[in-house]
């Protein structure tokens, strides 16, 4: 009986200091939250949006001080964004209506954006989720789950991942377990990320082996999933790539089976082609994103959104005559349409010039018909290009120079002799059967396609000018009409 009052005793004295024990780690564990910017701190612009639209994939990492670094946005520019997205129509979908959509290619509304958040930082608990709470909105956190509640403050904790579950705001995904670094890929030392390459075994100098690779690449991201469900969340659908690379060769198509066993999709915002949400993109493994950085203004925001919004061949007219409707490689930054159409200015140090129109916009034709006139063309050292299905698993590209042209596709050329002369008219035919060419008038070349398959052969257009000899002379679209 004794020792039973004393174990009481013992139980009475030590409940508060047992109560405040919990409540002390809980309150280390969840953080609190900080309040929502002031209510129209920041003006919202005006950005027109289109009529309708298939999702957009928005790509942000940390919410908080913005001098954290480039990819954390602050509180106010969130805030911002989410209100310009509202006021402009768009809706914000859970994970579950976007992977049915990516399935089905069916919107659950006219205009709507998948809000993604990578890395789970800290900052979604204790900034983004009083901001989606304001506007009733929904987000998806990519958890790398190997660092859930480590690193603190940086990283979340568990018990704020479940605060943020029972919102009904957020969902969880994954960006591996211990996958998110870089470690060397080869004997130089290039470092590269750890989970799109083999990595290099120093101490037995070689490379991982496929199997190998493989092997590690898919214990880590059943870790993963392990570790979201033991928590009673739903398994994840999509996994985030580290650093958002889009690797190549061998590892790629190895990383890609892996990916396809466990989940609906792949998120990247490099991904290897344009492959904007939609059932093409859910066939080909990978979903384009669209990075959100510090310096990105809500208007830049509005009009990207907007740049993405699919456009009939029909409707694109005349494209030289939008110079935004553009896209130039990066090493080409700042340099316009007047590349192409003979008014320059000219990138210095280049003899290829190359840009694709809208290319993202464009991903999904299948058939269309481009007439064009080219001039400037001088000798052997001067060319011009227009490639169809351009960013597609096919691209096809039509080379025109004075006195020939070539047509060259899918491992196949075929060429024709042309009465030479500085300028010519084309005309560029595509279906998914056959890309034709005809040239002043008359019948050029044709490519048919080894098979029908409008998934990897779809695709719009981009244009090149060439000057090999450096004489400063470039040829020149001077008129380009798609029908």
């Amino acid at each position: 009986m004794r020792g039973a009052l004393g174990l009481l005793c013992v139980a009475v004295v030590a409940l508060p200091f047992t109560l405040a024990w919990r409540y002390d780690a809980l309150h280390r564990a969840v953080a609190a939250q900080a309040p929502a910017p002031a209510a129209g701190a920041a003006p919202v612009p005006r950005v027109a949006a289109p009529a309708a639209a298939p999702p957009v994939v928005l790509a942000y990492h940390d919410v908080g001080d913005e001098r954290h670094g480039r990819f954390t946005v602050s509180p106010r520019r969130l805030d911002t964004h989410l209100r310009a997205l509202r006021e402009a129509g768009y809706r914000t979908l859970s994970t579950r209506e976007f992977t049915a959509y990516l399935r089905t290619g069916r919107a659950p509304a006219p205009r709507s954006v998948y809000l993604t958040f990578d890395d789970g930082a800290h900052g979604l608990w204790v900034h983004a989720d009083p901001i989606l709470r304001r506007y009733g909105m929904r987000a998806a956190a990519f958890l790398i789950t190997g660092r859930v509640g480590t690193h603190r403050p940086y990283y979340l904790t568990w018990p704020e991942i479940g605060r943020m579950a029972e919102s009904g705001r957020w969902d969880f995904q994954t960006h591996t377990d211990d996958g998110h670094d870089r470690a060397p890929v080869d004997a130089t030392g290039h470092r590269a990320s750890v989970f799109g390459h083999r990595l290099w075994l120093a101490a037995e100098r070689r490379r991982e082996t496929v199997r190998e690779y493989r092997r590690r690449i898919a214990a880590d991201l059943d870790r993963s999933v392990r570790a979201v469900t033991a928590h009673g969340l739903p398994r994840p659908e999509l996994f985030a790539h580290p650093f958002s690379e889009a690797t190549d060769g061998t590892d790629a198509r190895v990383l890609d089976a892996v990916l396809r066993e466990r989940f609906t999709a792949a998120l990247t915002n490099s991904a290897r082609r344009p492959l904007p949400p939609g059932p093409r993109a859910a066939a080909a493994g990978q979903v384009q994103r669209t990075a959100v950085t510090r310096g990105t203004t809500a208007a830049a925001l509005l009009r990207s959104i907007a740049r993405q919004a699919p456009v009939a061949p029909g409707a694109a007219g005349r494209p030289l005559e939008r110079a935004g409707d553009w896209e130039f490689p990066d090493d080409m930054a700042g340099t316009g349409v007047g590349a192409l159409t003979g008014k320059g200015p000219y990138p210095p140090g280049h003899r290829y010039i190359w840009a694709g129109h809208r290319p993202v916009a464009t991903a999904d034709w299948t058939s269309y018909r481009l007439r064009a006139a080219v001039s400037g063309l001088r000798g052997p050292g001067t060319g011009a290009g227009i490639t169809v299905r351009a960013g597609s698993g096919h691209p096809v590209k039509l080379t025109v120079g004075r006195g020939a042209a070539r047509l060259a596709g899918q491992g196949r050329v075929r060429s024709c002799r042309l009465d030479p002369a500085a300028g010519h008219g084309l005309a560029v035919t595509v279906t998914p059967a056959q890309v034709r060419v005809s040239v002043d008038g008359r019948p050029c070349a044709l490519l048919r396609a080894h098979r029908r398959d409008e998934a990897e052969g779809a695709g719009g257009f981009a244009l090149d000018v060439r000057d090999d000899d450096r004489s400063g002379h470039w040829p020149a679209f001077t008129s380009l009409t798609v029908e």
